[in-house]
C-alpha cells in the first residue's frame, strides 16, 4: 500500500468505509451497554472503537464485527449520532478484502443446512465470506 508514510491505517479505512468520526467517540459505553449481542462479543463495541482510536491494528482480529446482529440499538443509544453498525460493517469488509472469511460453507453439516432458513443462510454467506 506504499511506502510506511503513505500506507493507510486501518482507523482511516474504517472511517472511509463506514464515514463515521472514530474520534468523535468519548467512551460512554452506551453502545455496548444496550447491545443484545453483548455476552457473546469477544470485544465490546466501544472496545474496538478504542482500539480503533488507539491506533491498534489488530481489529479485525475479533469476532465482534461478525456476531454484531447490525440491529441499530448501539447507534440510537450514541450521544455523539456514531452509527456503530456502519463501523462494524466497515470492520467486515476490510477483513474480507484481506482475504478472512468467517465461514466455511462446506464445513457446515447437512442437518445444519437444512434447519436454517435459506434467507438466513444467504444473507449470512454475503456478510462473512468474500
Amino acid at each position: 500500500m506504499g511506502s510506511p508514510s503513505t500506507r493507510i491505517t486501518l482507523r482511516q479505512q474504517v472511517e472511509q468505509l463506514s464515514e463515521q468520526s472514530i474520534g468523535a467517540c468519548y467512551q460512554c459505553g452506551n453502545c455496548s451497554s444496550g447491545c443484545p449481542m453483548g455476552p457473546w462479543m469477544d470485544a465490546l463495541p466501544n472496545q474496538l472503537i478504542r482500539r480503533l482510536q488507539l491506533g491498534l491494528e489488530d481489529a479485525t482480529r475479533f469476532e465482534s464485527p461478525w456476531v454484531c446482529a447490525s440491529c441499530f440499538a448501539c447507534g440510537v443509544r450514541c450521544p455523539k449520532g456514531i452509527d456503530v453498525p456502519r463501523v462494524m460493517e466497515a470492520l467486515r469488509v476490510v477483513g474480507l478484502r484481506s482475504g478472512e472469511d468467517h465461514i466455511a460453507p462446506g464445513a457446515l453439516a447437512t442437518q445444519q443446512l437444512e434447519a436454517l432458513p435459506q434467507i438466513a443462510l444467504v444473507a449470512h454467506m454475503r456478510k462473512a465470506t468474500g
